[in-house]
C-alpha cells in the first residue's frame, strides 16, 4: 500500500535528531536491548538460511537421516530463538515508543501553557492542534516500527551480501547488479512521488479548509443561495486533489511491484546460472539451494530500509515542528511580590493567614523581611505606551486611575484600547514606556500567577470546558463545594435555569456547551468569576450576549459580586456603565473624557454624544 507522508524534509536534520535523541537517551538502556534482539532474530534469519548448506551436503546426500534429524533439530531452534526474539523485541519498543511519545506530548503541551498570548495571536489553533496530532503520531509510527526496522533490515542486508559472497562471489555478480537496479529505481521513484505528495499536501490542505469553512457558514450559504458555487469550488479542489493524488499514489505504488518483478529477474537468472554452474561441477548442489533462497530474501530487506529511511525523515520533520514550538520563549515573570491571604486583627494589624479570609494582602520583600501592603485595588497607568506591532501604538501615553471599590467602565470605539487596558492589568502582554501599579506596586514585580489569582475575568467569547455544569462553574476554583458552586450560580441567576434542565448541575457539557443559549453560556461564565472570590473584577463585554431581560435579572448578582471589589466594565451597551463611579471614554488609545453618567452629559461632548445616538460606536 502507498505511504502518504505529511510534511516536507526536515530543515535542520541534524540538529532534530539531535534532539530527538536526548529523548531516546533516557531510555537507552531498553533500547540496547531491543538492538539486541533484533540482530539476533536477522542472524537467526540468515543462519537458517545458511543450514540449508550443510543440510543437503552432508546429510540429505549421503542419507544420514539420524544427523539430518540434528541439523533439522538445530535449524528449528534458530529459527525460534529468532521468532522469540522479534516477539519480545516488538513489545519492548511498543513500551519505549509510547513512554517517549508520551513525554515529548507532555512537554510540548507543558511549554505551550508558559507561551505569551502574542504567541497565539500568530499560530491558528489548527496549526497548533497539528503538532499535538499529526507530527505526534508521525513520530509515534516511526518509533514503533522504524526503529526495528531500520536495525533488522540493515543487518539482513549486509549479512544477506556477506553470505552471498561467502558462498559463490561469481554468482554474486548477479544479484549485485540487479540490486544496484533495484536502488536506483527507488531513488529515482522516490524523487518523483515526494513531489506529487507535496502537491498532494497542499491539495488536500485547500480541500480540508474549503469544507471546514462551508461546514462552519451554513447558514450563511444557505440564506445567499450560494450552494452551487460553492459546489462547483468544490468540484475543482476536489479535481486538483484527485489528480495529485493519483500521480502520487501511482508512482508510490510502483515501488513493491518493480522491484519484485527484478527480484523475480534476478532469482531467474540465478538459478539459471548457478544450474550451469553445479552441472559444470562449479559448485555443489547444498551451495546452490542456500544462495538461491538468499537471493530470494535480498530484496525485501532492502526495499524495506529504504522505506523506513523515508518514514523517519517524515517523523523527524513533524519533530522539528514540535521543536518550533518548544523553542519559542515563554513568558518571563521575574515578580518577587505574592499574594496572600490575611487576618485583620483588633488593632488592624495583619497578619498571614492560611485560610481564606476575605481579605488579601500582598506580600512584598523588604531585605531580609517582608512588609505587608493591602490589596485594596487601586490600578494606576502612568504614561503608557503600548503596540501590539512595532510603529502601531494601541495605547499612547495613557493615564488612568481605578479607586479601590470603585466601578469603572471604559467606552470607545472599536480598536480604541478598551480590552487592551484590561490585558495589560493581568500582563497578558508586556508595555512598551511607563508603568502600570496595582496598591502603589510596579505589576511588573508582582508574579504574574498571584498577579491573576487578585483578578477575575469574564470575556465576550464565553468558553466552556467538555464536563458538566458544575466542573464548568468549579473551573473558577478547584476546591469549592457544591455549595459553593450552586451560591455562585444564584449570585448569577444561573441556578433556575440549570435546575430546569434534565440533569440539573450534573447535565454534561461539551462542544464549547453548544447545547446551551448563548446567553446561558454567559451567566455560567458570570458564575465562574463569582465563585473564584475575586479582590479584582474584569467584565469585558460581559452581557454583550445576554437579553435586556436576563441582563436585569443579573443586576443584582452582580452587583453583590461587584461589592466592595473593584470592578473594571468594558460595554457597547451603555445603559450597563449609568451605574459606574467612573467612566472613561477612550478615543485613540487616550483617555478623552472622565466622570459620572450624569457629569458626562452635563458635558454634551463625545459621550453625550454617544449615549444620545449623535454618535455610533463602531
Amino acid at each position: 500500500m502507498a505511504r502518504y507522508f505529511g510534511h516536507k524534509r526536515p530543515q535542520n536534520t541534524k540538529q532534530t535528531l539531535r534532539r530527538m535523541l536526548t529523548y531516546l537517551g533516557r531510555h537507552k538502556a531498553m533500547l540496547a536491548v531491543v538492538s539486541v534482539l533484533v540482530i539476533i532474530s536477522a542472524i537467526a534469519n540468515i543462519g537458517g538460511t545458511y543450514l540449508f548448506k550443510p543440510l543437503i551436503n552432508t546429510y540429505i546426500i549421503p542419507g544420514d537421516i539420524p544427523g539430518l534429524a540434528r541439523a533439522i533439530l538445530l535449524m528449528a531452534c534458530l529459527y525460534l530463538a529468532g521468532a522469540l526474539s522479534c516477539l519480545f523485541y516488538n513489545r519492548l519498543m511498543i513500551k519505549v515508543s509510547q513512554t517517549i511519545v508520551g513525554e515529548i506530548r507532555r512537554d510540548l503541551f507543558c511549554h505551550t501553557q508558559k507561551l505569551p498570548l502574542s504567541f497565539f495571536d500568530v499560530h491558528t489553533h489548527g496549526d497548533l492542534m497539528s503538532r499535538f496530532t499529526n507530527d505526534v503520531d508521525t513520530i509515534s509510527e516511526a518509533l514503533n516500527s522504524s526503529f526495528t526496522m531500520l536495525i533488522q533490515s540493515f543487518v539482513t542486508v549486509i549479512g544477506t551480501i556477506v553470505m552471498l559472497l561467502v558462498l559463490d562471489i561469481r554468482l554474486s555478480l548477479i544479484v549485485l547488479f540487479f540490486m544496484l537496479l533495484m536502488f536506483l529505481f527507488i531513488k529515482w521513484n522516490g524523487k518523483r512521488s515526494r513531489r506529487y505528495f507535496d502537491e498532494q499536501q497542499k491539495y488536500l490542505g485547500s480541500v480540508n479548509g474549503f469544507v471546514e469553512e462551508m461546514m462552519a457558514g451554513q447558514k450563511v450559504e444557505k440564506v445567499f443561495n450560494h450552494e452551487a458555487a460553492d459546489f462547483a469550488e468544490f468540484s475543482r479542489r476536489n479535481e486538483a486533489l484527485r489528480t495529485s493524488s493519483t500521480k502520487a499514489l501511482s508512482h508510490s505504488a510502483m515501488n513493491i511491484p518493480v522491484i519484485v518483478s527484478l527480484s523475480y529477474f534476478n532469482y531467474a537468472v540465478s538459478a539459471c546460472v548457478g544450474g550451469l554452474f553445479a552441472l559444470a561441477g562449479l559448485t555443489d548442489l547444498g551451495t546452490l539451494a542456500s544462495y538461491l533462497v538468499f537471493v530470494r530474501q535480498s530484496a525485501m530487506p532492502m526495499n524495506q530500509f529504504t522505506q523506513q529511511i523515508n518514514f523517519l525523515l517524515a517523523a523527524l520533520s513533524g519533530a522539528e515542528r514540535i521543536f518550533e514550538v518548544m523553542d519559542q520563549k515563554p513568558e518571563v515573570d521575574e515578580g518577587d511580590i505574592t499574594l496572600c491571604p490575611v487576618r485583620i486583627q483588633e488593632d488592624g494589624a495583619m497578619v498571614l493567614s492560611e485560610e481564606y479570609t476575605s481579605h488579601y494582602a500582598w506580600r512584598v520583600p523588604d531585605g531580609a523581611s517582608f512588609r505587608l501592603v493591602p490589596l485594596a485595588g487601586d490600578v494606576r497607568f502612568h504614561d503608557v505606551v503600548f503596540a501590539y506591532e512595532t510603529g502601531k501604538n494601541i495605547l499612547d501615553g495613557i493615564s488612568l486611575f481605578a479607586r479601590p471599590g470603585e466601578k469603572i467602565a471604559f467606552v470607545g470605539s472599536t480598536g480604541a484600547g478598551k480590552t487592551t487596558i484590561v490585558n495589560l492589568i493581568n500582563r497578558f502582554y508586556e508595555i512598551n514606556e511607563g508603568t502600570i501599579t496595582y496598591d502603589g506596586l510596579d505589576i511588573r514585580r508582582i508574579k504574574k500567577d498571584d498577579l491573576r489569582r487578585s483578578l477575575s475575568m469574564v470575556i465576550q467569547d464565553t468558553h466552556l470546558f467538555t464536563g458538566t455544569i458544575s466542573d464548568n462553574i468549579r473551573y473558577g476554583r478547584l476546591d469549592a463545594t457544591d455549595e459553593d458552586v450552586r451560591r455562585a450560580a444564584r449570585v448569577a441567576n444561573a441556578d433556575s435555569f440549570i435546575r430546569r434542565l434534565p440533569d440539573g448541575y450534573d447535565t454534561m457539557l461539551d462542544n464549547d456547551g453548544g447545547n446551551l443559549s448563548q446567553g446561558q453560556r454567559q451567566l455560567l461564565a458570570i458564575a465562574r468569576a463569582a465563585i473564584s472570590r475575586p479582590p479584582v473584577l474584569i467584565l469585558d463585554e460581559a452581557t454583550s450576549s445576554i437579553d435586556t431581560r436576563t441582563e436585569k435579572l443579573i443586576e443584582k448578582g452582580m452587583d453583590a459580586l461587584m461589592e466592595g471589589r473593584t470592578t473594571f466594565v468594558i460595554a457597547h451597551r451603555l445603559s450597563t456603565v449609568r451605574n459606574a463611579q467612573a467612566i472613561l471614554v477612550l478615543e485613540h488609545g487616550t483617555v478623552i473624557e472622565r466622570g459620572s453618567h450624569e457629569d458626562l452629559l452635563k458635558l454634551k461632548q463625545r459621550y453625550y454624544q454617544l449615549y444620545t445616538g449623535q454618535f455610533e460606536l463602531s
